[in-house]
This record gives structure tokens, sequence and C-alpha cells, in this order.
């Protein structure tokens, strides 16, 4: 039987400034990403039209770990969130390392984002080096992380309105090339050409699932939601209503935004580095039409980072205030923001500007390789952790969350499953599988820092039982 109360934390020091529009908003644009507006491109060169059905296999998934998570929260909704049951449900070292992995997603998807955004400037702007652009732009989100959580909610809040317009938009208008026949792409625009060129899955079954990897990339950032929980007004009412309409957003935003772009414009027109939105409103010719979609896109990966910046610096005190951290990024600004973690974050993601100096051909996918490992690592720590609450709750030794998964433990074995399949591929490929060895190189450098933690400070590899206090 659910119990009718919620588990929270003590307060955190932060600053509950975070209504419920705008963590809507977070969860709606935290599903739409630069993955969907440019990795897609290089995905559809690859599968043609099957990629549909990839990002809806995935999207169930995503759907399983959401709603494990979403379980986890309302039973004790924390900033620290994944990194928090990692070190409750499976000892403290899981807590360290998938907190220092978590930070290390979002600063790579930083770097991923900023890369992204350069590339879309140079539409416009070519002669401008893609650096100049991702120092321009990091310099800006910065600033507003530094002052306030509301701002940055605002900013998010925008951010994502316009996302969500502009793909309902083009959904909109891409029926109506379908139905009416209208623009320069009507003639040759038809729902045959989801199987017409070569079928369905054009480059075989291998090669769609190959772009699993790519797609699971496109889907980081769902998972934001459970680290606005600390700083949320209302995180019993406003958490679930986010994580359930996921369902539909995957379904509307990159499966039926997908499949109306594969049916206006035949899959062997887009590739690699070109988003497949901007190429399919340039080939209907609505005028200045590709220029605002390329707009849109902009707006994505500027949100995207935006976000990496939030998360980042809450992780970053988070993992001080388990002393897995300096304690110094424990401290909060007079604005109620981890400010100086959110500082060093950003120096990190300045290596992204760094790459777009040196190999800016080469700049995204590796970032993005790296990011999706990193993802999956995060997204298995929340999978395991439910199922081991799951346990204690049947035990009778927690409370049930008022929030349980559908399907319960067994969802999050089949989310399990499918994690490490997509690990399989990912070492499969040669291109992405330097991830794998950044993470080898990863995992060792935290391995050899949990243990001079530990001789530091043999308490901290101890579990403690995490506090409680009943809330409304």
């Amino acid at each position: 039987m659910a119990s009718e109360k919620v588990t929270a934390a003590p307060e955190e020091g932060y600053e509950r400034g975070l209504g419920s529009r705008q963590v809507q908003m977070i969860a709606i644009g935290g599903a739409i990403g630069v993955g969907l507006f440019l990795k897609a491109g290089a995905n559809i060169e690859k599968a043609g039209p099957s990629l549909i059905l990839m990002y809806a296999l995935a999207g169930v998934i995503i759907f399983f770990i959401m709603r494990a998570l979403g379980e986890l929260l309302l039973y004790r909704p924390v900033s620290g969130s994944f990194a928090d049951y990692s070190r409750e449900f499976l000892g403290p070292f899981f807590g360290y390392f998938t907190g220092w992995t978590y930070w290390l997603m979002w600063v790579v998807t930083g770097m991923a984002e900023l890369t992204a955004a350069a590339i879309y400037i140079n539409y416009w702007f070519p002669s401008v080096p893609q650096w100049v652009t991702a120092l321009v732009f990091l310099v800006i989100l910065f600033g507003v992380n530094l002052i306030s959580v509301k701002l940055f909610g605002e900013l998010e809040f925008w951010f994502s309105m316009v996302k969500v317009t502009a793909l309902i938009g083009m959904i909109v208008i891409g029926v109506g090339v379908l139905t009416f026949g209208f623009s320069a792409a009507g003639d040759t625009a038809h729902v045959s050409n989801l199987w017409q060129f070569d079928g369905f899955f054009p480059k075989g079954i291998g090669s769609s699932l190959m772009t699993l990897q790519g797609v699971m990339f496109a889907y980081l950032a769902v998972e934001l939601v459970g680290v606005t929980a600390g700083e949320s007004e209302n995180p019993e009412k406003t958490l679930p209503k986010a994580i359930n309409t996921l369902p539909w957003r995957i379904g509307l935003f990159y499966v039926g935004a997908l499949t109306v772009i594969l049916c206006v414009v035949k899959w062997t027109e887009f590739h690699a580095n070109v988003s497949p939105f901007v190429k399919a409103f340039a080939m209907i010719g609505i005028p200045a039409g590709a220029g605002i979609v390329n707009f849109v896109v902009l707006t994505a990966a500027l949100s995207s980072c935006n976000s990496g910046m939030y998360s980042t610096g809450r992780m970053l005190r988070t993992l001080a205030d388990n002393r897995e951290a300096p304690q110094v990024f424990s401290k909060l600004s007079v604005t109620k923001t981890p400010a100086l973690g959110i500082t060093v974050s950003v120096l990190f993601m300045g290596i992204g500007v760094v790459l777009n100096y040196v190999v800016p051909e080469k700049a995204f996918g590796y970032v993005t390789s790296v990011a999706t490992a990193a993802g999956i690592w995060t997204w298995l720590m929340i999978l395991v952790s439910h199922v081991r609450y799951r346990r204690a709750v049947a035990a009778g030794r927690l409370p049930a969350s008022p929030f349980p998964a559908p399907g319960g433990a067994v969802s999050s074995y089949i989310a399990i499953a499918f994690l490490l399949f997509v690990t399989g591929l990912i070492a499969y490929d040669p291109d992405s599988r330097v991830c794998l060895y950044v993470m080898a190189v990863w995992a060792a450098a935290l391995g050899v820092g949990w243990l001079v933690l530990k001789n530091r400070t043999p308490d901290i590899a101890a579990r403690r039982e995490p506090e409680l206090e009943q809330v409304g």
C-alpha cells in the first residue's frame, strides 16, 4: 500500500525558486536538445526511416528509468538525487562515483552544446571561428547561472518554450505539406518515403541498432528534473506531473517530428553535421524558414548548456556535503547558488572551446560519446537503486513511495538489460569505443581519489542512514 506521505531531506539551504510552470518546462525542454536537432542527421544517414523505431524503443526505456527515479524522488526528494540514492542503497563509494560521473556527463555535454551552438552560428557567419562563438556563449550563460535559480528557471522556461513551440509548428507545417502538397517539397512529400527508398531498414537492422548510442545521447537530460527536487516549490506535486508527461513528449517531439520530417523529405537527403530540420525547411522553401529553424536549434543547444551549468554546481555541492569533494564547494553565494561549483565546472567546459580550436570537425563526436557513456552509468545507478529500494519496501524497512513505478522492479531489470546492450554496441563501434577508454581512465582516477579520501577520513566509507522528515 503506498504511503500517503512523502519523505524529504531536511532543508538544504537552496532557494525554492522553481515553480510548477518552470519545472514542467525544464522537464519538457530536457527531452529536446542537440541530440535530436543536430545528431539526428548523422543517425538518419546510418539508419534511414528505421531511426523512428529506435527513438520509440529508447523512449520506452527512458520512461522506465524516469518512473524508477520518480518513485525514489517521492520517497525522499533531494537535490543530490541519484547520487544520494546510490549512496543510500549501494554504498558510499557508488554515491561518490555516481556524483562525480554525473558531473563529468554535464561538463562534456556542455562542451557538445557549445560546439553545436558554434556550428549553428556558422550558418549565418561562416567566417567566425567556432571557438570564438563557443567562448562567448560560455561566458553569457555562466553569468546567468551565478545570479539566481529564479533567473536560471525563467531563462530555461523561455528556452524550452521556443523549442516546444517551434517543434509543434514544424510538425503542423510538415503535415500541411503532406496533406495539401504546397511548397517546393509538395510534389515529392509522401508517407511512402518511409519505405520507398530501399525499405524501412535501408542499411539493415544491425546498422539501425548501432544508432541507439546516438539516440540515447539525445535523451540525456531528461533526468535533470531529479536535480531540481531540492529547489522546487512543491516537489510532491510537480515531479510526478513532469515525469508522467514524458511519454507524450517523446511521442510528439521525437517520434512524431522525425516521422513528419522523413515523410516530407526522403531520408537520402540528410547527412551528418547538418540539422535535418534546417535541411527539411530549406527544401520546403519557406522564406527564411531554414534561418528560423536554425535559431530554434541554437536555442536548444544554449538551453542544454544552461542546464549543464545548473546541475554541475549542485552535484559538486552534494559531493562536498558528503565530504567527497573539497568542502569549499558546499558554500552558497548570497543569491543561494553554488557559485564556486558552477565556476569550476565552467572552467572545465572551457576545454570544449579548446577542442573547437584544435579539432573543430571532430569536437562534437568526441564529447557526445563520453557524455553518453557517463549518462548510461547514471541511469544504471538509478535503476539498481530502485531495485534495492523496492526490496527494502517489500521487507518493511522503508516506507512505500506514493508514486510507484508501473511494473515495479521488473521494468528496471528490462531497462538495465537494454542499457548494457547499448554499452556493448558502443564497445563494438570503433568510432565511439574511445569513450570507454576515457571512462576507464576516469574510473581509475576516481578509484585513486576514493582511496585517498578513505585514508584521510576513514568514516567516509561507513554507511549513514539518511535524515528523513515527514512533509505534507
